[in-house]
């Protein structure tokens, strides 16, 4: 199956190095567009839509290789390998932001910086570490979602969105949650929220920039702390922001953010 039908990758923008943007879960690529702009005047730009999610094609989903984060992994491989062009930068949001990771770790050669919006390397309280969830939390999650995913997706959307002021983005993202094959949301969602990658951190030697919210249901501050102070070469910039996606929420910010953090990775 070629990788452009599969992925429904799509190119824009030109320069000498390549970002290349995942969206999160529920989610599908055109939630870039407010990030895009400012970058594809000098960046070649590559987006997809992750199998399972968007307009990818539906045939290509197989509950084997999309039962862990590495499916996924392998797939960004194929994509920068044959899309991407230059140094390349993987923007990941939320839980792509972990492929990303695993990608870096098997192969760093292709990768000359990553940059993690929102990120969560466990969703689940364990000691010391604070995910933001216990495990009666997720299990209870995944329950409501096998058993009403359409009115999960309606309840939790805006809440995961966040920003108040702009109540639109909370509608746009429970419609993009409704539109998702509910069967596969709910394994994609169980293979998320049940993901446990602290221990791929120390791996992924690529230059990281964590961009994090200071109010996020999803991923609290203290997970960003803790990715900076694990990934060899992380760097930690928070958004004064309510919400899971900054990118869309604040999209002043979190570019800002990228371009000051791409003018010491890339130079």
């Amino acid at each position: 199956m070629k990788i452009q039908r599969r992925n429904n990758v799509k190119v824009c923008g030109h320069g000498e190095s390549t970002l290349v943007f995942a969206h999160g879960f529920g989610c599908d690529q055109s939630m870039w567009r407010f990030l895009v702009p400012s970058f594809e005047d000098r960046y070649r730009i590559v987006l997809f839509d992750s199998v399972g999610s968007g307009a990818s094609d539906p045939a290509a989903y197989d509950r084997a290789r999309y039962g862990s984060l590495h499916g996924y992994a392998q797939d960004l491989l194929e994509i920068v390998t044959e899309y991407a062009s230059g140094p390349v930068v993987f923007v990941g949001h939320s839980v792509a932001a972990m492929v990303g990771v695993l990608a870096t770790i098997e192969a760093p050669e292709l990768f000359a910086a990553q940059v993690m919006v929102s990120p969560s390397p466990s969703y689940i309280n364990d000691g010391d570490y604070v995910g933001g969830f216990t495990r009666d939390d997720i299990d209870e999650l995944l329950q409501t979602m096998q058993d009403n995913y359409l009115g999960w997706s309606s309840n939790m959307a805006p809440a995961i969105m966040g920003a108040p002021d702009h109540p639109e983005l909370g509608h746009e993202l429970t419609n993009s949650f409704c539109r998702n094959d509910p069967d596969i949301a709910a394994h994609f969602a169980r293979v998320t929220f049940l993901s446990d990658h602290r221990a791929d951190l120390p791996r992924s030697a690529t230059p990281a920039l964590i961009l994090q919210c200071t109010d996020d249901m999803i991923a609290p501050v203290s997970v960003g702390e803790y990715m900076q102070r694990t990934l060899p070469s992380g760097q930690l910039a928070l958004i004064d922001n309510i919400g899971h996606c900054p990118h869309m929420s604040a999209p002043g910010a979190s570019t800002d953010a990228i371009n000051s953090f791409l003018a010491r990775a890339l130079r």
